[in-house]
Parts: C-alpha cells; structure tokens; sequence
C-alpha cells in the first residue's frame, strides 16, 4: 500500500459526493465535509464529529488481504509508542470487514486524526515558491527544531528504537501555532536491522521502493547491501533533504526526477547543489550537508543534529 503523504488537494468551495456521506466510527459519527488527499490504497477526509463540531482528518485504508490489514493496524501500534507533542496522536479508529484474498473480499480501517487546517509543510513551501519567498532562517530552524524533537521520540521508542521511512515535507503537518506534526506513520518500523543474504537485502530494497519517496530516500535503501547494519539514520538523510526544502522549496534531487534522470545515482554521487544565491549563511549549508553524507555510518544520530541546530540559532541570536 503507497504512502499518500498528507500534502492537501485543495477543492475547497467544489460540492462532491462524499460532502454529504457519513460515518459511524466506534459510535461516534462523522460528516464527510470534503476529500483532502488521495492515494493508491487509502485516502483522507475531513470530517465532522456530529455531537462536538470538531474537525478531524479521517484517513480509511483499503486492505486486500490479511498482510495489507496488519500493515494497516501498524500504523496505529506504531502511534501508540511515540509521545511527543510533535507526532501525530490517533483520536480513534474501527477496522470494518474482512480482508480475504481467497473469496476476494476487502476491508476497511478507518482512522480518526487530529486535522491541521494549515495542511503540511509541503503545502506551505509551495504557496512560498510562487512568489519566491524564502523564510527566514530564523523561522526555519525553530519549525526545523520541532521536526528534529518529534524525529528524536521515534528514534527512541520502546521496547525498540524506531524509523519513520518516509520523511518528507509532505508528512509533516503544521499545528495552529506553526509548530510541526510528523504525520503518516504507516512506513515506520524498526530502526536497526541487520541484513544478512541477498534475501533480506530485496525484501528491504523493495520495501524501500513501496514505501519511501524516492527525492528523500537514503543511498543506502536504493541498493541495499547483502551483509549490513541499517539504523535510524535513513531518517537523518530524510531529514536533510526536508532542511534543504525548507531554504529552497523543494528536495534537492526533485529537479533530477522531473528531468527523468537517475535519482539514484545523483544520491550516491554524494554531490548537492546549493544555489550559488542562497540567501542561507554558510553554517546552515554546513547542516544540510552534515545529514547528507552517503556513508551511513559518517551520518549523524538525531541528537547531535539537534545540539548544532541549538548552537546555530544561539549564534543566529547573537547576531541581532
């Protein structure tokens, strides 16, 4: 099942067929008020809660067979685990049906999210890029600062440490005050996996592939070694190419796949292109290019990510 990301498909003001459709959710009903993200598998609606007039993102999963249901139901043990004010909490959620590949028959699991009238980080870069309007660094490490804190309670989940696998800007949402939400937690699984044969190597290659957007994903989950460690810094890779969008709107390899050319192969070079005008000073290229080194092993944890960021708004501060 493709990850959908969480950047909104604006119609708002158009009347469609699901405005007026509803849902009863563990005994909580629902009216659909319109669609705002589709996907292969899965899409998200914004919906009403009939007794409180609250908003809530409702995202429905369609499974095809029992494996497709327990992937499903991942998503909501995986948001169990994390507890930060930064990682999208579920509010309820119902499994209907009965997947069974045999009789061919489908089931749906319906999830009850907090909703972000902002839409994601996604979205805003975008509005921001028309009018080429960078955000101040300033403003840009402090959102940066909230991602990093949110990364950094699923890096240390218990019982085991956990990656999210598809950081994008597109999954992260920002709250009333701005603050960032990672959102979308469907790929996240264990952090530390220890590759061993070429089995495992395509079996994590191909989830990669499924699972994780190719402009944000680490060099190695492209081809994955036949003896290796894979850790949380997948994540840290993400998390520079989400940085480097946030000073130029998009990933640094978005040119190369709209071009046509190999993604894979521009991420291994190792090479990343920093506009000659970046209005960025040099320690915040110095960042980017911390978290964007091939060699996972040379890549920092979360943690230290945090502490320079730290240290590079104290200086910002210092300056004014």
């Amino acid at each position: 099942m493709q990850s959908i990301g969480w950047t909104l498909i604006m119609k708002r003001g158009c009347l469609f067929s699901c405005r007026k459709e509803t849902l009863n959710i563990n005994g909580s009903r629902y009216t659909i008020r319109e669609r705002l993200a589709t996907g292969g598998f899965s899409l998200i609606d914004l919906g009403e809660n009939a007794s409180t007039r609250r908003s809530y993102a409702i995202k429905r999963i369609t499974c095809h067979s029992i494996d497709d249901q327990n992937i499903a139901l991942r998503e909501i043990e995986n948001c169990r685990k994390i507890d930060s004010e930064n990682v999208i909490r579920v509010v309820d959620y119902e499994l209907k049906g009965q997947a069974d590949i045999v009789i061919n028959t489908t089931s749906t699991l319906f999830i009850v999210l907090p909703y972000y009238k902002h839409g994601s980080l996604a979205d805003h870069l975008q509005l921001r890029s028309r009018k080429q309007d960078h955000m101040p660094e300033a403003q840009i490490l402090q959102i940066f600062l909230g991602v990093c804190e949110g990364l950094k309670a699923i890096h240390e989940a218990m019982p085991v440490p956990l990656a999210h696998r598809d950081l994008k800007t597109a999954n992260i949402c920002l709250s009333d005050s701005f603050e960032p939400i990672i959102v979308d937690l469907g790929s996240m699984t264990e952090a530390r996996l220890q590759i061993v044969g070429q089995t495992d190597a395509q079996r994590l290659q191909d989830e990669a592939e499924e699972r994780s957007s190719i402009v944000y994903r680490a060099p190695e989950l492209f081809t994955v070694k036949t003896y290796c460690t894979i850790d949380e810094r997948t994540d840290i890779w993400s998390l520079g190419c989400v940085l480097y969008a946030m000073c130029y709107f998009n990933s640094p390899y978005d040119p190369i796949y709209e071009r046509g050319d190999s993604v894979a192969l521009a991420v291994l070079s190792g090479n990343i292109n920093i506009p000659e005008d970046s209005i960025y000073t040099e320690d915040m290229h110095e960042l980017i290019k911390y978290m964007l080194r091939t060699d996972p092993m040379e890549r920092p944890f979360v943690f230290s990510v945090i502490e320079r960021t730290h240290d590079l708004i104290q200086k910002l501060e210092g300056r004014l």
